[in-house]
């Protein structure tokens, strides 16, 4: 039966720091005996206070298991609380039983660097989920981009309310989902900007491409994936966003798997819009068939204050050499952190219900799907 944690557990899930969240995941998976694989990678870079930063991973069940469970929390740095959460809770035992030829992974701060930091993107500024492109050819192309980007980051704080009314001009002419797709789709002209995809592949990019090796996912013989991520919808809710073309096999898989409540962006279902360069894609390029790729993403509050919030992080980080002063100095950080990862006991219950109930729903489809 699923329950709602109380407050106790609710702290000993939810971390304040990367830091802290890291130590907490280290000690789930020794605890959830993650035997033959519970290591990291390490990130040349560090944290805030000088820490070292890694992606961390956790294999439980058999290392030959023709059928993986993926889960990946800070895809986007500072929504990796919440991920980070529903990972350490399921290791802690509150899981759903593997059984036969299944085995899960947790990949723990797929961006450390954005985590330990407060930031929803890089080191480099790159948003890792914008990350997932073919350099070698040409990038994709954001038309409307161009018409927004002034308004977005101005570099005059004094503009930034005559900025917000050419925004909400924008708005209004090209209409809701154009202009968000202008905002988020992902643009690769413009570093200092929004939701800016890179030049190449990133280290976090690299680091889950050498894993796909590393655990030799591609004789598996299926694998689901959930990326968890906050920030977009209503408060509260759990949306499962699938960016598989309509009508694929993942989409087929996600459907069976999780029933109605599946959006898609590609049919206007979902609260997001289609974008480039998505993590998904590395999957689904790599898994073909065989993989069936969904995002859990938890509401917060409106596309307007999570466009806000961004905005802020890019001007005082565009601005300011050292991102520990801009943690001190501007309402950057807090505005982040408030979006992203709501201090509201209400909001994090929801968040883990629903975290339980979808690797529930993964799991036993994924054993369910061995008997067909």
């Amino acid at each position: 039966m699923l329950r709602v944690p109380g407050p106790a557990r609710l702290s000993r899930l939810f971390s304040r720091r990367y830091d802290q969240a890291r130590r907490r995941f280290v000690a789930a998976a020794m605890r959830a005996g993650a035997g033959w694989q519970n290591a990291r990678l390490d990130h040349p870079l560090t944290g805030p206070n000088g820490e070292p930063l890694s992606l961390d991973y956790a294999w439980l069940g058999p290392a030959d298991a023709g059928r993986v469970l993926v889960t990946q929390s800070a895809t986007h740095g500072i929504e990796g609380f919440a991920g980070s959460a529903l990972q350490i809770d399921h290791m802690l035992g509150h899981r759903a039983p593997v059984h036969g030829d299944v085995a899960v992974v947790h990949i723990h701060a797929l961006n450390p660097h954005g985590f330990a930091w407060l930031r929803r993107v890089n080191e480099d500024g790159v948003d890792l989920n914008r990350n997932f492109v073919d350099f070698s050819g040409p990038l994709p192309v954001n038309p409307d981009y161009d018409r927004v980007r002034t308004a977005l980051v101005p570099p005059d704080p004094a503009t930034w309310p005559q900025a917000a009314g050419e925004l909400a001009a924008l708005r209004e002419a090209l209409g809701r989902e154009r202009f968000e797709r202008a905002v988020s789709g992902g643009q690769y002209q413009d570093p200092a900007g929004l939701f800016y995809g890179g030049t190449a592949p990133s280290w976090s990019r690299r680091a889950l491409e050498h894993l796909f090796d590393e655990w030799s996912l591609g004789n598996r013989e299926r694998i689901a994936v959930v990326d968890f991520h906050t920030g977009l919808g209503p408060f509260g809710y759990g949306e499962l966003i699938c960016d598989h073309p309509p009508d694929s096999a993942g989409t087929r898989l996600a459907r069976r798997w999780f029933g109605d409540s599946v959006t898609e962006p590609a049919l206007g279902t979902s609260s997001s819009v289609p974008k480039e360069g998505l993590v998904d894609y590395a999957w689904q390029r790599a898994f073909g068939d065989r993989v069936s790729f969904v995002t859990l993403e938890f509401g917060t509050y409106p596309f307007r204050s999570m466009l806000e919030a961004l905005r802020a992080d890019h001007w005082s980080h565009a601005r300011v050499a050292d991102p520990r002063v801009t943690r001190g100095e501007h309402d950057a950080g807090t505005a982040m952190r408030r979006h992203f990862d709501p201090d509201s006991q209400d909001w994090r219950e929801a968040v883990v219900f629903r975290g339980r109930q979808v690797l529930r729903q993964a799991l036993a489809g994924l054993q369910e799907d061995a008997k067909r």
